[in-house]
């Protein structure tokens, strides 16, 4: 007997998990990630939701300073926080 698989639906945009997108001056991706470990650990890394697209750092919308914090204290430069990539261009 075949069993039948339900379609996957995406989430509904209320529930998405709202982004801010980070634009960091000179560093590579390394620094970034061993930054914000050091700074907020694991739990909090987790909790920023960090996620790449290309040169941009997206984070959830609630940690935002404190990747922010992190990124300064390590001495790498946020050059500019916004709520859409178009925002950054």
């Amino acid at each position: 007997m075949k069993s039948k698989r339900k379609k996957e639906k995406n989430l509904k945009p209320s529930l998405r998990e709202n982004k801010r997108y980070l634009l960091i001056e000179n560093a590579n991706k390394e620094e970034i990630e061993k930054a914000i470990l050091d700074y907020i650990g694991i739990l909090g890394y987790s909790k920023a939701g960090v996620s790449w697209i290309g040169k941009i750092l997206a984070v959830n919308r609630k940690e935002v300073d404190k990747v922010k914090a992190a990124l300064l204290l390590a001495g790498i430069n946020v050059k500019r926080v916004s709520g859409t990539l178009r925002g950054l261009k």
